[in-house]
């Protein structure tokens, strides 16, 4: 089932992004998600999240990288959340 909610977040009302702005915007996060890059990026933590025991049970914990590059368990919520704007890391 695809996610109802994809391209209505609600910062993008937050920032007046317009209509044609955040059909670039999902255009571009498409095009970029689907690089060979960022799916070895994805392939990494789902290992590293099903060999941790936390993958699909509901503890609502992530694996998340640090910035020396290491893999730890965090909450979802706070390393989602982290976006690194405002020139901060988006790493712990």
């Amino acid at each position: 089932m695809r996610n109802k909610l994809a391209g209505k977040h609600p910062s993008y009302d937050k920032l007046g992004m317009s209509e044609e702005r955040k059909k670039k915007k999902l255009a571009y996060d498409k095009k970029y998600q689907a690089t060979e890059k960022r799916k070895n990026y994805r392939v990494e933590l789902n290992k590293a999240n099903r060999e941790a025991g936390t993958y699909g049970n509901g503890d609502g914990l992530d694996m998340s990288h640090t910035k020396s590059g290491r893999l730890v368990k965090e909450k979802a919520k706070t390393n989602r959340g982290r976006n690194g704007q405002n020139s901060k890391s988006s790493k712990k």
